[in-house]
């Protein structure tokens, strides 16, 4: 008997219904057809991928662009027993053929890969062995040079549709306009696709631009009396630390995240705010991807966002529970000025790129066509002291040199351990027999890491400590007693990135091959600088039209909740009068906004604009649960 893909999402998700387009999406994919699925953050476009995979037989291959995005969802479902393995960093040749021969042995579901490792001839031919029953390409907007994210790596993607001809793909992402969308079926050769998008319409949160001198102020006003679940964008780790610290003391419980803590400080931080011990996270946009918290009520940004497409994804984290929710962006006046004026100084030329390529090759002593083998821990500030560089400049030139995959750039990796025995084998052997404590810790590392005599090789202490169920620190104490021992070469690079040349040095004609890619990125660049900057300043329309607007929607009306709806529009609805009747209501018992609609019976735009008004004017406020309650 064949299991449903309704079943498939009852039993591992717990849901009872697919939202809209889900069923028609996974329907399609079940079919055998060619896909893309427009859907906002937080609409479920990986279970479009994931349930018709569960129900077929053989295994789903995952193209995603970032690591941290692959192993979240992978623990997502090993944590609803559904066999899935990504393959990223850091692996020996061993390790990748275990993980191919778990595939294609193992039962196995799902396999997660970067683009970049289909590059590979030896991967390639690995997949072939694979019975693939579906490709699904997540953030498919990275394929298209008009992208907010181009990645030349994801041009590789359709070299797939050779090799599997009748597997169905699945391209997926949350922000694309029209231009886009044609160019993900273009370069993924998508054959007689079905398109799905929905509205970018979020009609229960209320964007806002709010202009003040002191942003910090505003938000410890917004949340004195308020036990929303919030987010605070901020544009570096420093505000990170900053804001935080300013909200506790006064009085408002927060954390903060940010990417450059260590794994444990962000496991631990993230779970208290997942967990709800804290009020409020403090994060720069190295937090979200993959983080699916449905009762997030407020979402702000005190500093300009990029471009529309980052701030309408980070945005769409608040309110995914389908009640009332905030996108605030609070600017101080001088912010869009002092940000502009950044833009154009730190965005980098053709020259510019070529220099400092150019030169990093010699920080590492790259000779003229050659291509190091190991990786190179880096600090970019370190380097542009050396030859006077901008940062922001230098970092821009890095993440594209990282994005065309001239090199691999690891921006705050946190923490690399780079491990050499320095002592002969039988010296090693000898040591871990007399101190049993370390027998099972050396043991794992001699089986995983070959070549560690010969050369420095990068490490996972937390791979290592899963495999010998001991704890991180366990590890770590064990390779510093083997370092005072003289029996190894122990190093930890906290907190530094990481430099890997992927081609060989040829100075300017690597340059050249993708000046045009560049060029063509800063041209975007400032088209969705003009465009943050007409979001932010432009006082004449709703502001979730204009979004609408921006990825080409063609069908929108004014929200009603948004800052200027709120104060511009003359209300179509009597807001006196239902605000009326939703403070009698609350004063039997704090409601959801759903139970409010539901028992007044009222339309959700006038329930939410009522409550906005009330919110502002304190008359009420949220509590635990999504609830409103009169302020008394």
């Amino acid at each position: 008997m064949t299991t449903s893909p309704l079943d498939i999402l009852k039993k591992y998700w717990n849901f009872s219904t697919f939202r809209e387009p889900q069923t028609e999406i996974i329907n399609s994919v079940l079919e055998g057809n060619d896909a893309l699925a427009l859907m906002p953050t937080g609409g479920g476009k990986s279970i479009c991928y994931q349930v018709p995979a569960m129900v077929k037989d053989g295994i789903c291959l995952v193209i995603s662009p970032l690591i941290a995005l692959m192993n979240d969802q992978v623990n997502q479902l090993k944590n609803k027993g559904i066999k899935a393995i990504a393959l990223t960093g850091n692996l020996t040749l061993n390790d990748t053929a275990d993980i191919f021969d778990n595939c294609e042995f193992g039962g196995y579901k799902f396999l997660y890969l970067s683009p970049e490792r289909l590059q590979n001839y030896w991967i390639l031919e690995r997949i072939k062995n694979l019975n693939i029953n579906l490709i699904a390409i997540d953030e498919a907007h990275c394929i298209s040079q008009w992208g907010h994210d181009f990645r030349p790596s994801y041009l590789q993607i359709n070299v797939l549709k050779e090799i599997f001809p009748t597997v169905p793909f699945l391209a997926v992402t949350a922000s694309a306009t029209a231009q886009v969308q044609a160019d993900i079926l273009k370069q993924l050769k998508l054959t007689n696709p079905k398109i799905f998008t929905t509205s970018f319409e979020r009609k229960n949160i209320a964007y806002k631009v709010i202009s003040t001198e002191t942003p910090l102020y505003f938000l410890k006003n917004n949340l004195k009396n308020d036990s929303s679940i919030s987010i605070i964008y901020v544009r570096n780790r420093k505000a990170c630390v900053e804001i935080s610290t300013n909200l506790n003391e006064y009085g408002i419980s927060a954390t903060y995240f940010h990417g450059g803590l260590t794994y444990a400080e962000k496991e631990k931080n993230m779970n208290l705010w997942m967990t709800e011990k804290v009020q409020t996270i403090v994060a720069t946009n190295a937090f979200g991807m993959g983080i699916d918290k449905p009762n997030v009520r407020k979402v702000f940004h005190t500093q300009m966002p990029e471009n529309i497409e980052n701030y309408y994804q980070e945005a769409g984290r608040a309110g995914r529970d389908g009640e009332w929710a905030e996108a605030i962006l609070v600017l101080n006046p001088s912010e869009t000025d002092s940000y502009t004026h950044l833009f154009f100084k730190t965005i980098p030329t053709v020259a510019d790129t070529k220099l400092i390529y150019r030169k990093l090759c010699s920080y590492f002593q790259v000779g003229y066509g050659e291509q190091p083998s190991e990786s190179f821990p880096f600090s970019i500030q370190k380097f542009c002291q050396v030859y006077d560089f901008d940062i922001l400049k230098t970092l821009n030139v890095l993440q594209f040199l990282d994005r065309q995959s001239i090199l691999s750039f690891e921006i705050s990796t946190s923490e690399k351990y780079w491990l050499q025995f320095t002592a002969e084998s039988s010296e090693v052997i000898a040591y871990y027999e007399k101190n049993i404590e370390d027998e099972a810790i050396i043991s794992a590392i001699l089986r995983t890491y070959y070549g560690i005599f010969d050369e420095s090789v990068s490490i996972n202490p937390y791979k290592i400590a899963e495999q010998t169920k001991l704890t991180y620190t366990n590890i770590i104490n064990c390779l510093e007693r083997l370092q005072k021992r003289g029996l190894a070469a122990f190093k930890n690079y906290h907190n530094d990135s990481l430099v890997t040349f992927t081609e060989m040095r040829e100075d300017d004609r690597t340059i050249n091959r993708v000046s045009r890619n560049l060029e063509q990125q800063t041209d975007l660049k400032k088209e969705q600088l003009k465009a943050i900057l007409q979001y932010i300043n432009d006082d004449s329309g709703c502001k979730s039209a204009y979004i609408q607007t921006y990825f080409d929607e063609k069908k929108h009306k004014k929200c009603g909740i948004c800052s200027y709806c709120l104060n511009n529009e003359k209300p179509t609805i009597k807001i006196d009068k239902i605000a009326y009747k939703i403070l009698k209501f609350l004063s039997n018992n704090p409601s959801s906004v759903a139970e409010i609609e539901q028992h007044l019976k009222l339309k959700p735009a006038e329930v939410l604009t009522a409550a906005e008004i009330l919110l502002e004017h304190q008359k009420i406020r949220l509590i635990a649960g999504n609830k409103l309650e009169i302020i008394n």
